[in-house]
């Protein structure tokens, strides 16, 4: 009796482990944290990566709505693996780099940055398509009878009237060694503090929508520009790097589980024209975060 009850049992295990699904087996341990900062297309990239992560059986944990000089720190010391970082913002923020000749060109900042991560244990993959730069945006209609379609145009005009614009920008920006005191700088003009507004980066569309503030920065991908009349204005002394997004791993991450660079794949085919179009499904239309990132995969044919 007991020989048989011990094959009844050994059967029913067998059938059960037979009925799970082989990738559940095999993805059991397979987690990873996917960091993401506090804007829009930084909601938008890691919510992609999720969705393609967790269709190959990985238990995704989302870290993100984290300013970046913390999430840098959160990947370096292992509470994040990877995030996605802009070529930009790592040359001049966490490498302290000015050399315009390799800023403000793709392929050698981008070369630059993923040779100086090698020795932190940070691996910069393959480089998504579009450059979401920063901005300084006006609205349109404002923009046009000051007379002002640059930077240099926006600094003329502030030397003139110290005093009329209002600037909209979130704390980053303004301490950055590439935002908005760099710009002045490289600009030439001053802007008195009482005329800088800091706040949140959502608000900064907002308040030059309402007319709060007169100038903001911005990013441009961003769909809320051409939906609120915004322009930018043009950097015609190219001040701003180039900020291609990259998903930045920890190459002990990386080394344990080399198909997170091919799963992620689809990702680094964003252009420009998809993040702005995404940006506007999410922060103009409220459409959920997830039910965007799932249609532009589905639409390019990349889950079912």
């Amino acid at each position: 009796m007991k020989n048989l009850f011990r094959k009844i049992l050994f059967i029913t295990i067998l059938v059960t482990i037979i009925a799970i699904p082989a990738q559940s087996i095999f993805a059991k341990g397979k987690k990873i944290v996917v960091g993401g900062k506090n804007y829009t297309d930084q909601y938008i990239m890691p919510e992609i990566a999720r969705i393609l992560l967790e269709n190959e059986g990985f238990d995704v944990t989302l870290m993100t709505g984290v300013g970046t000089t913390l999430l840098r720190k959160s990947l370096e010391s292992g509470q994040v693996d990877m995030y996605f970082e802009y070529t930009g913002s790592a040359y001049t923020v966490f490498f302290k780099q000015k050399d315009k000749a390799i800023m403000t060109d793709p392929d050698k900042i981008y070369n630059w940055v993923k040779k100086a991560d090698v020795k932190n244990g940070l691996i910069w993959t393959e480089r998504i398509r579009h450059n979401n730069t920063y901005t300084l945006m006006m609205r349109k209609e404002d923009a046009e009878k000051k007379g002002i379609s640059s930077i240099s145009d926006l600094a003329a005009y502030v030397s003139k009237h110290p005093k009329e614009l209002i600037f909209g920008m979130n704390p980053e920006f303004w301490e950055r060694p590439d935002g908005f005191r760099a710009v002045m700088k490289t600009y030439g003009f001053k802007a008195p503090v009482e005329n800088i507004k800091k706040m949140s980066t959502g608000l900064c569309y907002t308040a030059l929508k309402e007319g709060m503030t007169n100038a903001s920065m911005g990013f441009s991908t961003d769909g809320r520009i051409a939906a609120f009349g915004f322009i930018n204005l043009k950097d015609d002394k190219h001040f701003f790097p180039v900020y291609n997004p990259c998903p930045v791993i920890r190459k002990e991450v990386l080394d344990k589980y080399p198909e997170i660079n091919q799963i992620i794949d689809p990702i680094r085919e964003l252009s420009e024209s998809d993040m702005q179009h995404l940006n506007k499904a999410v922060d103009v239309d409220k459409k959920p975060l997830k039910k965007v990132s799932e249609g532009w995969l589905k639409k390019k044919g990349f889950i079912k």
